[in-house]
């Protein structure tokens, strides 16, 4: 059966809610934490290997643990925040998979 690389940037306040959701369903993920994105926040990069057919349980476990929640903040350069200030709304937080077809894998 075909394994899938999975990479997961999840935030950081998430993080350990989707470590463990993955732990408790038998899944196991390497981690690294990094930083990004348009606020750049933290976050955790997690990489997990799974057959292809286990693809959408990680990817329901990730979903139930992350939501999207959405920052404002003034436009740079327009001082405090006024009735003619134009605010800027950003999504923050949840998270982005991205997935690929593992060609082989080697342990030493």
């Amino acid at each position: 059966m075909a394994k899938k690389m999975m990479m997961a940037i999840v935030p950081r306040e998430e993080a350990e809610y989707v470590l463990n959701a993955l732990i408790n369903a038998g899944f196991t993920a390497t981690f690294t934490e990094t930083e990004g994105g348009v606020l750049r926040q933290s976050q955790l990069t997690m990489f997990i290997i799974v057959n292809e057919n286990e693809v959408d349980r990680v990817l329901s476990l990730i979903g139930e643990n992350c939501r999207i929640d959405v920052a404002v903040t003034q436009k740079e350069g327009s001082g405090n925040f006024s009735l003619g200030a134009t605010p800027v709304v950003a999504g923050v937080g949840g998270a982005i998979v991205f997935m690929w077809t593992v060609e082989r894998i080697e342990t030493f």
